[in-house]
């Protein structure tokens, strides 16, 4: 079996007197790619900031990429981590060249390596090489988040962390978007865990899904196997919406034809 990339072990997180997670306990080997789903306020982006050192858990342990995760030596297990969300958070006032090499000059690369990763990136990213000189201002939210996901993979992590990455883009463009990061994901052996509303785009991308509900894993496996055997009701009702949207999908455009 492959090593863990990531160990949850019991964890507890609490805000006042809500339980973000309760008891939460998670493995996931190298090279997969897990959806973490469930309604709002079920703990899934509490989970992913726990996993990357953002929040630290009030009881259980965590290793993610190889250590402990913690507020001893979080900015650098960070640093190890690529990190990709909604907002994608590129700085204004940078070029996005300037943006994708925000790491690499923190682990204090030099500059004709950031330049070559830059250039390698654009690449693996789909976006021609002048848009490096460009502020991200001048770019559509597509290419955006193209050069979010090319931040996060510029120091060569083997675990990436997405949180809700392609929510904000327009449905053809996040349907290439995440056929396009899947290809990364296999074309680098990359471990990736991904929060997601979508259950399409969980089906369609991951492994393997995990679904919380108040703060709890209620379901865990391949997208197939979950359809086949999940009994809770809401579980149920998560794996089902694809196939009911398809179908209102359908009828409406029979009765239109």
């Amino acid at each position: 079996m492959a090593r863990p990339v990531i160990e949850l072990a019991g964890i507890d997180k609490r805000y006042g007197d809500c339980a973000a997670l309760a008891g939460v306990s998670l493995s996931v080997a190298a090279g997969e790619f897990v959806a973490l789903v469930g309604g709002s306020g079920s703990g899934k982006t509490t989970l992913l900031k726990i996993v990357n050192g953002l929040a630290t858990p009030d009881a259980g342990s965590v290793r993610a990429a190889g250590e402990a995760a913690g507020p001893q030596g979080g900015s650098a297990l960070r640093r190890r981590i690529g990190y990709v969300f909604q907002e994608i958070g590129l700085f204004p006032h940078m070029t996005v060249a300037e943006n994708i090499g925000v790491t690499p000059r923190l682990l204090g690369w030099d500059a004709g390596r950031i330049a070559a990763r830059v250039d390698e990136l654009l690449d693996l990213v789909a976006l021609p090489r002048d848009v490096g000189a460009r502020a991200p201002a001048a770019l559509s939210g597509g290419q955006r988040q193209r050069v979010g996901v090319a931040r996060a993979l510029a120091a060569q992590p083997a675990l990436m962390l997405m949180d809700e990455p392609f929510g904000a883009l327009d449905p053809l463009t996040r349907d290439a978007l995440g056929a396009d990061y899947r290809a990364l994901h296999e074309r680098l052996g990359l471990t990736t865990v991904m929060v997601t509303h979508d259950m399409a785009e969980a089906v369609l991308l991951a492994d393997r899904i995990v679904v919380l509900k108040a703060g709890r894993i209620v379901a865990d496996g391949p997208p197939a196997e979950l359809a086949a055997q999940a009994d809770d009701p809401d579980v149920r009702a998560l794996l089902d919406a694809p196939r009911r949207q398809a179908e209102r999908l359908r009828a409406r455009l029979e009765a239109g034809a």
